[in-house]
């Protein structure tokens, strides 16, 4: 309970004990007038009956409302609940959607990099057939001087 709501029991219990203190008191007869007419009724009882109905409708009214507020929070609760599984679906379909956009750049960079190894490969494989085609001639011409050299030889011997 909260401190008010203690106050308040606390004042309603002296209050009760004021009125059975005085009970003798607080119903003694006496003459009221009502405007157009007197009647004879006891003062005390008069107002203690209607303290008790003010705050029986001010509980009425306090328990209303505390009831209205929780009503109220159990809508804004559920809503929540709502907006919160609206949001992780749309958070689930950027992750898929990232997900796709991913595996869409990396098929595409898979590609370009089968593509550059092609290239590259097609590159090496001219530069060797370069290469051997320069050391054929290079061993072409070294069986020439070789040959010219036995010839120059074999005609002096």
């Amino acid at each position: 309970m909260s401190a008010r709501t203690l106050f308040a029991l606390f004042v309603l219990l002296l209050l009760v004990l004021f009125a059975w203190l005085n009970w003798g008191e607080i119903t003694k007869p006496t003459s009221l007038s009502l405007g157009l007419t007197r009647v004879e009724a006891p003062l005390g009882l008069v107002l203690v009956v209607a303290l008790g109905v003010v705050s029986l409708l001010y509980l009425i009214f306090t328990i209303g409302l505390e009831t209205a507020a929780l009503l109220e929070v159990r809508r804004y609760a559920r809503e929540l609940l709502h907006y919160k599984k609206l949001a992780e679906q749309a958070e689930e379909s950027r992750y898929t959607e990232l997900r796709r956009y991913l595996e869409e750049e990396l098929k595409r960079l898979a590609e370009a990099e089968k593509e550059e190894i092609r290239a590259l490969e097609a590159r090496l494989a001219e530069i060797l057939e370069k290469h051997g085609n320069t050391l054929a001639a290079y061993i072409g011409e070294l069986e020439d001087q070789v040959l010219r050299l036995l010839q120059e030889r074999g005609g002096k011997a």
